[in-house]
């Protein structure tokens, strides 16, 4: 069996700019991320500042799941990058979205919301919740874990209501955030995870990393039903079909 193709999308500017953030991820978030997931996947990275983001035809045909993470540069992805990966989502991509990644292009067009969330800068400590234990995201992950210091995202978060809430947050200031949740897009499968930000170590945590390749293999195109691979004119019908003329 042929490894799952992962392409890592990064915008890759915190890293280059901020010497905090380039002492956590000096390589990038994006490697970071393929470095902690090891040899079990083939890698694709993709970059903000790379022609067309990164994000050629030829790479997302060969990109069984994307995962994108992004923060200060989301007005600058093209539009035409964007209907690139819609298009791939409805065609069976799996993608998965990180942190900040919310306020994406990408994300907004699949929701059809804003996607706004309320937000806070303190360090405080995050416990997230396994409330879909069953879940294919959650095999593995305890009933909560913790993440001494992260970005507070809270409620309301203005998307559509998922399939399925797999993690839900508490931050140490009090507030609640559906932090790991899953859509359904076309034949793509879309789960947005919440933690992430980019001062913090957060990617180099296992449980996090955890979610995120039990993220991948859920959202890995299993190909389409039957049904999904019917042709949209029905020449033929099913049953006999008795023309009446009208009265």
């Amino acid at each position: 069996m042929s490894k799952t193709t992962v392409t890592i999308w990064n915008e890759f500017i915190h890293e280059q700019k901020d010497e905090k953030v380039k002492k956590v991820y000096p390589d990038g978030i994006h490697r970071k991320i393929a470095q902690m997931l090891g040899d079990k996947y083939n890698y694709q990275f993709a970059t903000q500042d790379m022609p067309e983001h990164g994000l050629t035809q030829d790479v997302l045909a060969k990109t069984d799941v994307l995962i994108w993470w992004a923060h200060v540069g989301h007005a600058k992805v093209e539009d035409a990058i964007v209907d690139r990966v819609q298009q791939r989502v409805l065609e069976g991509m799996g993608l998965i979205l990180l942190h900040s990644a919310h306020y994406s292009k990408i994300f907004k067009r699949l929701m059809g919301t804003g996607c706004g969330l309320r937000w806070r800068e303190a360090n405080e400590k995050e416990r997230l919740w396994t409330v879909e234990p069953f879940h294919p995201i959650a095999k593995g992950i305890p009933q909560y874990f913790e993440l001494p210091n992260e970005e507070m995202y809270g409620e309301r978060f203005d998307i559509p209501d998922p399939d399925k809430v797999v993690f839900i947050s508490w931050f140490e200031g009090g507030e609640v955030f559906r932090s790991g949740v899953t859509y359904t897009r076309g034949m793509g499968k879309v789960f947005y995870f919440r933690p992430g930000h980019e001062t913090h170590p957060t990617f180099h945590n296992p449980t996090v990393i955890k979610v995120i390749e039990n993220a991948i293999d859920w959202a890995k195109y299993e190909g389409a039903t039957d049904v999904m691979k019917a042709a949209p004119n029905i020449k033929v019908p099913l049953e006999t079909i008795r023309s009446v003329e009208p009265k």
